[in-house]
């Protein structure tokens, strides 16, 4: 019964939105988490997720899926998700630079990092 009430009350976590990748004039700055970013990791930034928390990444257009982790905040508040170069290559949006997405959760942070 309690497991029952607990899905009810906790909301879906899969939201559709827009993904961009990092400019390269981010390379070795530090991430709101402290990570120094590289375009090499599969990381990304989103004001919508708590840092440290890894999601899935699907791009709506073709069906790829990457998972990556959060790590940094945004400045663009019109998107949902902004990924590093190697992310948006596997998920095939580099040569229009935005795509729709959809992200789901894979497990939630249980660390604050500032």
């Amino acid at each position: 019964m309690i497991i029952s009430l607990l899905l009810i009350l906790l909301p879906n976590k899969d939201t559709i939105g827009i993904a961009s990748y990092y400019h390269n004039n981010f390379i070795g700055r530090k991430t709101s988490s402290g990570e120094v970013f590289s375009q090499h990791k599969m990381t990304a930034a989103s004001n919508s997720y708590d840092l440290g928390t890894k999601v899935k990444v699907t791009n709506l257009e073709n069906d790829s899926s990457i998972v990556v982790t959060i790590n940094d905040r945004m400045g663009n508040k019109k998107r949902l998700i902004d990924l590093t170069k190697t992310g948006a290559k596997k998920l095939g949006f580099i040569k229009q630079g935005l795509t729709k997405v959809k992200i789901e959760v894979i497990n939630e942070s249980v660390v604050f990092r500032p």
